[in-house]
Parts: C-alpha cells; sequence; structure tokens
C-alpha cells in the first residue's frame, strides 16, 4: 500500500480495503496505548468511503470530553505511537500527523482531535455516513476531486479549499 503524501503534491489513489485494515491497526494502539474508548475513534475522510478516491492519508477522528483540558499526558501518548502535534491552528481541533521518517516530509496520517459528540465530530461522521449511503453525491465528490487533480499536481490548500463548498453543503444536511 502507498500510503502519504510529500508537501504540497496532490495525489489521489482508487479506494482500496488496506485503508480500512490501516485504520484498525492505529486504533488498537490508540486503545492499547492511551486507554481511549473504541466509540470515541473513528475512520473519517475519503480513505473511510468504499468506492471514493483519495489522498491516501488516514484521517482518523478521536474525541475527548473537553478539548480546553487536554494535556501533555495526551501529546506525550499519541507522540509514543508516532503523532506528532501539528501548529495548525483550527478552532474546537487539535491535529496530528505522524510521518514516515525524521525529514516530516511525507505524512501517512492524520488524528483530529475533537470534543465528543459535538459539532465537529457530528459533522466529519454525518459527511463520511452520508457519501457512503448516497451514491449520487459520492459521484459528484469524485468528479469533484479528479477534475482539480486533473489540472493541479501541487496545492493541497487550494484543493482543500475547491472541496469546501461541497463539504459545507452536506454539513448542512444534518440540521
Amino acid at each position: 500500500m502507498d500510503l502519504g503524501i510529500t508537501g504540497d503534491e496532490i495525489k489521489l489513489m482508487s479506494y482500496t480495503d488496506e485503508w480500512k485494515k490501516e485504520f484498525s491497526k492505529v486504533k488498537h494502539e490508540i486503545q492499547e496505548n492511551m486507554h481511549i474508548e473504541a466509540n470515541r475513534i473513528e475512520h473519517i475522510g475519503s480513505t473511510a468511503i468504499e468506492g471514493m478516491v483519495s489522498k491516501p492519508i488516514i484521517d482518523i477522528l478521536v474525541a475527548v470530553d473537553d478539548l480546553n483540558a487536554v494535556g501533555k499526558s495526551i501529546i506525550d501518548g499519541f507522540k509514543s505511537i508516532g503523532f506528532l502535534r501539528l501548529k495548525v491552528e483550527r478552532p474546537g481541533e487539535i491535529i496530528f500527523a505522524k510521518f514516515t521518517d525524521s525529514t516530516f516530509q511525507k505524512r501517512t496520517h492524520y488524528i483530529h482531535l475533537v470534543e465528543y459528540e459535538k459539532g465537529i465530530w457530528n459533522n466529519l461522521i454525518f459527511f463520511r455516513d452520508y457519501l457512503s449511503a448516497n451514491e449520487e453525491a459520492k459521484g459528484e465528490y469524485i468528479n469533484l476531486k479528479l477534475d482539480y487533480a486533473k489540472k493541479h499536481s501541487a496545492g493541497i490548500k487550494n484543493y482543500t479549499d475547491h472541496k469546501e463548498s461541497f463539504v459545507k453543503g452536506i454539513f448542512q444536511k444534518r440540521k
């Protein structure tokens, strides 16, 4: 399995069951090393949706009761299984990444640490479940991604921005 992207590259791959296997492996590591309950660890993002094209990065949603109470023990716990906290600032979310080596160039996994059953948690799970159940929406999202990737081989921020209105439109269906 060719997991990970380097720097600013845009690389999309066809769905593979290997992504679910990798998620299960990491979920087990999180449970074993950090004692986080199974129902607070979810596979999200495009690698969690059968038939979806995706960047080959495993997105994992992990929930705590209070993000403001996250301390050194949680950060060190993720570090002990290879995840480093990123300097990315997002309201209501702390981001961790796993890299292939000490150059920190190729990212293979993201952990999105959020509050359990609050807005971000609910939106991200709804998005995954909605696209998994709705072939028309899934096809629209695939086309949106492929159209962008055909024109650009780099520019991950622009790629994310390109998808934003579609993603927010799906979030709105939850309300």
